[in-house]
């Protein structure tokens, strides 16, 4: 019998062993490494995220928004006001499918594409843990309806919040602007932690130039929450600050009577104290209507606003740019003194045409057949072109030019108003920079008259009316009065507001050619002195929409309404103390005389009038 002898591999077994151990120890320290590092990711990289999570549970942190301030004419009556409002807001965070959660409340809430859109757009500007308004300006029902589902919504909530009221409509929104849902731009621009809660803010006007102000600051309350997002008690709470309330220069009544005085024309109107810059009615027509902006205004609605040719969202008072035509030419008259260029008595024959010496061309007056004799006084009186392209000619471009920015012409005035227009004032050195040609001694004639380049907003047309009116004490346009709480506004002391003339008599003799438009048988405004009460000085104005050749007649009859001249109108009153400047500006309204002085005269007999009774009947 044959026995076999089993000999163990001991080495290979051993070999076998201690693979299957390195294996066992691979596995066992990939996975605690693995552990370790979910330990790490939970506990450091996510922490916050999952502590505040966790501190959702228990804790909620939520802003308190301040409450905006209100805005006053100077008399207290209310233009923009807060009322009472109720928003449906959803926390990204507490919601599971906030897909799905949408397409659930649509089925019992009014709630469009847009509104979606703009949500979602705003939602992704920001925290996920930040409350974001989907609806807002809910009504009473459509919040009762949500509250009958409220608890299959958790993370939706209704918020009662105030909403912005502008209760005179359109009458001042050029002045005021809105309000409007903040967006993720804006965001950006602001301090985000003042913003949290808050879903507008100022867009345009005096909303958005004193937004820091007007804004407040947010406050804060904790409160213990439930699993469910039920509040179980209130722990703590830190009160906003309400936004400061601001009262206006303006004069409701006095706005109203200019835009109404306005009718259905296109323009601007400008009624500012002269003695301090204080700005008492600023209309540029057509208006519009900032209450749709304040919730948000449809896609549809804002482009009838934005593509109509009579462009109402665009605010004419400070950013129109318009030739001023005749209105400047008391400053012409006024820099041609200064030169020494001529006298107020020099006397000249205007005759209907003006040439340059050794041109051949012939720059047009007004007037086919001239103005004959005439001196300072009567050709501001009467308007006389040819008189003035003989003073712009031989004073010449280069003084004149300075001689207008000093009335604050081609810059602009500072106005407490954001997008204010520079206007334009051109000069040698301008059009070298800009056309890269050189001057013509013809374009001096047309600057001097207010044609060509020349370029200024009917705010800077006041203000050189205002200047004129102080005789050269040129005041800082503004539509703050006063802050509540706060003190009154004070008017800067800048050098700069400062003309110092070489004669002081010329104030005197440019004011008595002002005075002529309105009181001489041949003046230009002389429609308006009929039954006047108060001195009034004043220079009608027409500005070219386009330009003529050198023969060809305009004929308003003919033309389109769109080309035809502007009419503008400037003056002040009283005379000897003035209380009011004022600048009209009537899209092709065509002769100032016959289109824009009477929409002065209704201005300043409002204002003086409304002032001699509250002085017991007394004319100012």
């Amino acid at each position: 019998m044959t026995i076999k002898a089993d000999f163990k591999d001991i080495y290979l077994e051993q070999a076998v062993f201690g693979s299957r151990l390195l294996t066992m120890v691979f596995v066992i320290l990939l996975l605690t490494g693995s552990l370790i590092w979910r330990m790490v990711e939970l506990q450091v990289v996510e922490t916050r995220h999952y502590s505040t999570l966790a501190k959702n549970n228990r804790v909620r942190l939520s802003p308190l928004p301040p409450t905006r301030g209100l805005i006053y004419d100077r008399n207290g009556a209310l233009l923009a006001e807060n009322l009472p409002s109720f928003s449906l807001e959803i926390t990204p965070s507490l919601v599971d499918n906030l897909g799905n959660t949408l397409q659930r409340l649509r089925k019992f809430l009014n709630i469009s594409e847009e509104d979606i859109r703009k949500f979602q757009k705003l939602r992704r500007s920001q925290s996920r843990y930040r409350s974001t308004p989907l609806l807002v300006g809910l009504t009473e029902e459509e919040v009762a309806r949500f509250y009958v589902h409220r608890r299959d919504f958790p993370g939706v909530s209704i918020q009662s919040r105030t909403r912005r009221s502008y209760p005179f409509g359109a009458m001042f929104s050029h002045v005021l602007g809105h309000v409007g849902r903040i967006n993720s731009k804006e965001l950006e621009q602001v301090e985000t932690a003042n913003y949290r809660g808050t879903a507008r803010i100022g867009k345009t006007g005096i909303e958005k130039f004193y937004e820091h102000e007007l804004h407040g600051a947010t406050g804060f309350k904790s409160e213990e929450v439930n699993a469910q997002g039920e509040i179980i008690r209130g722990l703590s709470r830190q009160a906003p600050h309400t936004g400061t309330s601001l009262v206006l220069t303006l004069d409701l009544n006095l706005q109203q009577v200019a835009i109404e005085a306005m009718g259905d024309n296109t323009g601007a109107v400008i009624a500012m104290d002269p003695r301090n810059g204080e700005i008492l009615a600023l209309a540029s027509l057509p208006v519009f209507d900032p209450n749709p902006f304040i919730n948000g205004i449809s896609t549809a609605d804002y482009a009838l606003l934005r593509d109509s040719e009579l462009r109402p969202l665009f605010n004419r008072a400070i950013q129109g740019q318009y030739p001023p035509g005749s209105t400047i030419k008391m400053v012409t008259g006024l820099a041609a003194l200064e030169s020494g260029v001529t006298t107020a008595d020099k006397r000249m024959f205007a005759k209907g045409y003006y040439q340059v010496p050794n041109d051949a061309r012939k720059y047009r007056d007004w007037r086919k057949e001239g103005h004959g004799w005439v001196n300072l006084t009567s050709a501001i009186a009467q308007s006389s072109d040819v008189y003035f392209y003989d003073l712009a000619y031989k004073t010449g471009i280069d003084r004149l030019a300075p001689f207008f920015r000093k009335f604050g012409l081609g810059h602009r005035t500072g106005i407490d108003l954001p997008g204010e227009a520079s206007g334009l004032v051109p000069s040698r050195e301008w059009k070298l920079k800009r056309y890269k040609k050189r001057w013509f001694p013809g374009e001096t004639l047309i600057s001097g008259i207010g044609q060509g380049y020349m370029l200024s907003t009917p705010l800077q047309l006041a203000r050189m009316t205002s200047c004129l009116a102080m005789r050269g004490d040129c005041p800082q346009p503004h539509l703050l009065k006063a802050r509540i709480p706060g003190s009154p506004y004070r008017n800067p002391d800048n050098p700069d507001n400062k003309i110092k003339l070489k004669d002081a008599a010329h104030w005197d003799q440019i004011i008595d050619a002002m005075t002529a438009v309105i009181t001489s048988p041949t003046g230009t405004g002389r429609r308006i002195s009929k039954n006047l009460q108060w001195s009034l000085a004043g220079k009608t104005g027409t500005s070219q929409v386009f330009g003529l050749k050198e023969d060809e007649k305009y004929d308003a009859e003919t033309l389109e309404r769109r080309l035809r001249d502007h009419a503008l109108f400037v003056g002040f009153a009283p005379i000897e103390k003035p209380q009011i400047a004022v600048a009209v500006v009537v899209e092709h309204g065509g002769h100032g005389g016959v289109t824009a002085a009477p929409i002065a005269r209704k201005i300043i007999d409002a204002w003086l009038g409304s002032q001699a009774q509250k002085q017991g009947g007394e004319q100012p």
